[in-house]
């Protein structure tokens, strides 16, 4: 059964060697890329043929399927430029794909300011990126985009970590949760829906309290501390950029 290795990038020359060298062994790689201003396309296209840009960016989840439609495998594996297969992961591919159809989910172990976080709510994240083409594909959320999987197709474990090097340093950190904190106030927002800043403070609260007592971020040491930090901070962001959004619209009527 073919494997197509699928990736969306912009701007990943810094990762994606490093990342493509861990899928050689399938039977396709596609790499769709967003209009990078470095060498994205030509590290890509060291590795294959199946290189296509789509600067035309309508998030996360539309960029996602445009790639899907570009694998002609009948297995899809989905990985980000930011990830590195491992070899018990990839045994572990190998050999799902002999088995009936289903959707599999793959643990992500994130190495983030100097250490693989194992605790935190970070880890075993699964997540599903392992599906037959015909029978689940990516629907189409401007962020936090989710596999949607056909009625009766079984969802299941793979072993192995898919390990993730998350953050370049704390200006990454800073810059990723900005975007994502105003993709999520815009996507809020044309629904209709408003915040308050008291929500920010509260769920950004909330959110420190569960990573760092309930999920024992404080194992992780002083980086399980910042992580839930920062967390809190972003938390606070998104409300706080829903709640600016709506103060504006109400000015302008």
């Amino acid at each position: 059964m073919s494997i197509s290795a699928v990736l969306i990038v912009k701007n990943e020359a810094h990762h994606l060697r490093e990342c493509l060298d861990t899928l050689t062994w399938a039977d396709e790689i596609v790499v769709l890329d967003a209009g990078s201003q470095d060498e994205t396309c030509a590290i890509a296209r060291e590795f294959t043929h199946n290189v296509s840009v789509n600067a035309d960016w309508q998030g996360f989840g539309i960029q996602r399927q445009r790639a899907e439609a570009l694998a002609s495998g009948e297995w899809i594996l989905m990985v980000d430029a930011d990830e590195r297969v491992t070899p018990e992961l990839r045994d572990s591919i190998q050999a799902a794909v002999q088995q009936p159809p289903a959707a599999y989910s793959v643990s992500r172990l994130s190495w983030c300011f100097g250490r693989f976080i194992r605790h935190s709510g970070w880890y075993p994240d699964r997540v599903l990126r392992l599906y037959p083409k015909r029978q689940a594909g990516y629907n189409a959320a401007l962020v936090h985009e989710k596999l949607v999987v056909e009625a009766g197709l079984a969802e299941k474990p793979l072993s192995g970590d898919l390990l993730h090097y998350t953050y370049r340093d704390l200006r990454h950190y800073l810059e990723k949760s900005a975007h994502y904190a105003q993709a999520w106030a815009e996507q809020r927002a044309a629904q209709g829906k408003t915040a308050t800043l008291w929500q920010g403070v509260s769920h950004g609260l909330a959110c420190f309290l569960k990573m760092y007592v309930l999920k024992a971020g404080f194992k992780d040491g002083k980086q399980g501390l910042l992580l839930a930090l920062l967390s809190a901070h972003s938390t606070f962001a998104k409300y706080a950029d829903l709640w600016v959004r709506t103060q504006t619209f109400e000015k302008q009527r």
